[in-house]
């Protein structure tokens, strides 16, 4: 396997690949990123849980699915590439999807979404919106 140059946008694709196969769950080399993504789709209720796997190597994300057995999480978009950052100011960050989805911006208070840097008044990366 070659060098991924881009872990996160491997990650999210990995989820929604996962969800659209219907797995139980996923399995994601761990990072500290990654780990702080997992949290916030948890959270926010896209995701059941995630647990480290491997050693602490790895992290399990277990999916979820409604009662028809369709993925709570039905979109991932990566926003901030390595080749094309973006950011947005306090006042700039939109609303996904008029407000279904959301976005998880990287600040200097930590990786929160586009609601709570809103409250707090922080800009910061737009890493990725999820829907």
């Amino acid at each position: 396997m070659g060098v991924v140059t881009d872990p996160i946008a491997n990650m999210l694709v990995q989820v929604k690949n996962a969800c659209t196969a219907q797995h139980t769950s996923v399995d994601v080399p761990l990072s500290q990123m990654k780990m702080a993504i997992a949290k916030i789709l948890h959270r926010e209720g896209y995701v059941r849980g995630f647990q480290l796997v491997n050693r602490g190597r790895a992290l399990r994300i277990r999916l979820k699915y409604d009662e028809y057995r369709h993925s709570v999480l039905s979109g991932v978009k990566r926003i901030s590439k390595p080749g094309r950052r973006v950011y947005a100011g306090k006042d700039e960050l939109g609303r996904v999807l008029d407000g279904i989805g959301l976005a998880i911006i990287s600040t200097s208070q930590g990786i929160i979404t586009d609601e709570e840097a809103r409250q707090r008044g922080v800009g910061g990366e737009v890493i990725c919106h999820v829907w």
